[in-house]
């Protein structure tokens, strides 16, 4: 018998590509405005040559001979941002806390949640520093009016973020307190709250670190803490102190962020099994 000759593969039809005119469109609109934009800024590109050696000659200034005899006073103005941060975060927590519990489906009305979803959001769009102008107009220049600010900040990025995690959390444990016929405050202290805490703890470090850093810009409108003192040396040109002052600014918020990590890390994942 004669063996069969194997079948030819037939061959592969590529399908046409599709043409997406609007993605193209929205590419070269995209393009014409960034390259408008780089033309139209009043950048004087002839001078970026000088960039690195002019960079080079402030960083000598600042770091060559840091003067250090200003320490005291840098550190108990640091410490002062640090308790306008803790303040600021405290009180976004309080405010955000039930706002977001109510943000979330199924716990809200559908018109309330819109309306404080609308809130996070507007207040999101708005710098710390433009709620801080505000502020200071009724509080003054000092560091209640940096902590306000913080805290109304901090409600939209809270809010936001609450009601997302209760909304993430296991349907299970909220439909069988549902079931046993708790009310809406009884199935968010015990069918979301212990799921989500952890959680929430989580944001709440975090939004503290944030602050911390947000605090030294705040500064900058005379608020106090370390950015004031910032502010004031800049401009008397005492590159010594200015080099002092952003040090220990750095060393600073490295140690809060660290040891705010780590204990992020630790309610998240809960104790290493040795």
């Amino acid at each position: 018998m004669t063996a069969l000759a194997p079948a030819r593969p037939a061959a592969l039809v590529v399908p046409p590509r599709r043409r997406r005119p609007l993605r193209t469109l929205s590419w070269v609109v995209v393009s014409v405005i960034v390259i408008v934009g780089f033309w139209s800024a009043d950048i004087a590109w002839s001078r970026l040559g000088e960039l690195p050696a002019e960079i080079a000659r402030y960083l000598g200034l600042m770091f060559g001979s840091p003067n250090w005899s200003k320490l005291p006073e840098a550190l108990w103005q640091t410490w002062r941002s640090v308790e306008m941060a803790w303040i600021g975060t405290v009180l976004g927590i309080l405010i955000a806390t039930p706002l977001s519990l109510i943000s979330a489906r199924g716990f809200g009305p559908a018109p309330v949640r819109a309306v404080l979803r609308f809130v996070f959001s507007l207040v999101r769009a708005v710098p710390e520093l433009v709620f801080a102008i505000i502020i200071l107009s009724v509080t003054g220049l000092t560091p209640l009016t940096g902590a306000l600010a913080l805290a109304i900040g901090g409600v939209g990025t809270l809010g936001k973020w609450g009601y997302e995690a209760v909304e993430n959390v296991a349907p299970g444990p909220i439909e069988a307190a549902r079931a046993a016929g708790g009310s809406t405050a009884q199935v968010l202290r015990w069918g979301v709250w212990p799921q989500a805490s952890p959680t929430f703890l989580s944001f709440w470090l975090y939004r503290f670190e944030i602050n911390v850093r947000a605090s030294a810009v705040l500064g900058l409108i005379g608020v106090g803490g370390i950015g004031d003192m910032l502010t004031s040396y800049t401009q008397y040109r005492e590159w010594s102190t200015v080099g002092m002052l952003l040090i220990v600014v750095v060393v600073v918020t490295v140690a809060i962020d660290a040891v705010s990590g780590r204990i992020r890390r630790r309610i998240m994942e809960g104790p290493r099994v040795r």
